[in-house]
C-alpha cells in the first residue's frame, strides 16, 4: 500500500530513545517502523552522535530494526549497505571540504572567542574532530546565552552558524544539517517534503523541523518549549506522550487508515 509519508527522520536521544524506559525504544513502535520498512517506506536516524556513539547506543537500545540511512553529527550521510553503514562520498567530502575552508577563514577569531566566552561563563571550551570550537556549559541558560553571542558573530562571517543542544554547543557549516542532509536525501530518493516526516525534542532538530524539509512535522511531550512551539508554527503536532512513544502517536496519526495492513498497527 502506498503510504502517505515516504521517509521518516527521527532524531534519537529523547526523541526515538529514552534512557529511563525499559526498552528504550518502544516494541510497538519498532514493529512499526519495520513494517513500513517492509513496504518500501525509509527511516533515517538524524542525529549529532557519530558513528561509533550511535552504534553502541542502538545496541544499548536494543533496537531490532535498522534505519536505512544515518544523519550523524547534525550533517554527515550513511546508507544501509550489506549489513553496515557506508558513507555517502559526494556529500560527505563536499561537507569536510566546505567546514575546513570555512574553519581556516575564521581560525584567528577563534581565541579571541573562546576569551570572551570563559570570561562570562562557566564552561569548558575545546576542539573536536568536527569543530574547532566546541563548548559544554554549566546550564542550558548559559548555552543559549552563549550562542547569541556567537550567532552575532556568525552573521558577521557569512556561512558560520551555532549548532546548539541542550549545554553543549559548536560552529559549523550553514549549508550542512539535520534540515540540508534530509534534503539531500529526499533528493536521491526523488522525495518531495510532503512525503516527508521527522520528529525531534531539541533546538538542534529545528533545522530538519521546517516544511522546507518535511511538511508532517511531530514533536514529542518532552520537547523543550522552543521546538513545541515551531512544530506547531508549522501546523504540526506534539504528541502528550514522551520520547518514542509520542513519536509513534505522532506516525499513527499521519498515516491513519493506510497502517491497517502493516505489523504492530493494532
Amino acid at each position: 500500500m502506498e503510504h502517505t509519508i515516504q521517509l521518516i527522520s527521527t532524531d534519537f536521544d529523547g526523541t526515538l530513545h529514552a534512557d529511563h524506559a525499559n526498552p528504550p525504544v518502544p516494541d510497538s513502535l519498532q514493529d512499526l517502523l519495520g513494517g513500513l520498512q517492509a513496504q518500501g517506506v525509509r527511516w533515517v536516524i538524524n542525529t549529532g552522535r557519530d558513528l561509533s556513539s550511535l552504534m553502541e547506543a542502538m545496541g544499548r537500545a536494543r533496537l531490532r530494526v535498522r534505519p536505512d540511512f544515518l544523519v550523524l553529527v547534525e550533517r554527515e550521510i550513511y546508507v544501509h549497505r550489506d549489513h553496515q553503514y557506508v558513507g555517502l562520498s559526494e556529500w560527505n567530502e563536499r561537507c569536510a571540504e566546505d567546514h575546513e575552508r570555512l574553519f581556516d577563514r575564521v581560525d584567528g577569531d577563534l581565541p579571541r572567542l573562546a576569551e570572551w566566552v570563559k570570561a562570562h561563563y562557566d564552561v569548558e571550551v575545546y576542539a573536536d574532530p568536527w569543530s574547532p570550537f566546541c563548548l559544554i556549559a554549566k546550564s542550558s541558560e548559559d548555552a543559549a546565552a552563549i550562542g547569541a553571542y556567537l550567532d552575532d558573530y556568525c552573521r558577521m562571517v557569512g556561512e558560520l552558524t551555532v549548532v546548539r543542544n541542550d549545554v553543549y554547543a559548536r560552529l559549523s557549516h550553514v549549508g550542512y544539517s539535520k534540515g540540508t542532509a534530509l534534503s539531500e536525501l529526499a533528493r536521491r530518493l526523488n522525495l518531495r517534503p510532503d512525503a516527508i516526516f521527522a520528529a525531534g525534542d531539541h533546538v538542534n532538530d529545528l533545522p530538519m523541523l521546517h516544511p522546507d524539509h518535511a511538511k508532517h512535522l511531530a514533536a514529542p511531550a518532552n520537547a523543550v518549549a522552543e521546538v513545541q512551539s515551531a512544530v506547531r508554527a508549522h501546523g504540526g503536532f506534539v504528541s502528550d506522550l514522551p520520547c518514542g512513544a509520542g513519536v509513534e502517536q505522532a506516525l499513527r496519526r499521519v498515516l491513519g487508515a493506510s497502517l491497517s495492513p502493516v505489523p504492530g498497527a493494532g
